[in-house]
């Protein structure tokens, strides 16, 4: 299956409940969730302390996924936290349960 069909992760990283939020996606999320916790992942994570991922969702083809991480950095800061607490209402690290 080439990358294309296989599809991506779209996930936010927090540093805490409510906290600061970064929206990201990756084709590898294990992987990408290891480099921001090792401070490689990216210069916005890494200064803030966004180790926590609180939210993730597999999106396929790639594209859609890409074109839906555009929109969500766009996004209200209100309404991420309103997609993290419908799945996720306590913040809590999802990393293990995920992968």
């Amino acid at each position: 299956m080439d990358r294309e069909t296989h599809g991506g992760w779209l996930y936010i990283m927090a540093d805490r409940y409510r906290g600061t939020m970064y929206v990201g996606m990756t084709a590898d999320l294990a992987a990408r969730i290891v480099q921001h916790r090792d401070g490689s992942g990216s210069k916005f994570c890494a200064e803030y302390g966004l180790t926590k991922l609180v939210w993730a969702e597999k999106i396929a083809p790639i594209h859609l996924c890409i074109e839906q991480e555009k929109r969500m950095k766009k996004w209200r800061r209100e309404w991420k936290i309103a997609l993290v607490e419908k799945a996720n209402p306590d913040w809590k690290e999802l990393f293990e349960q995920l992968i």
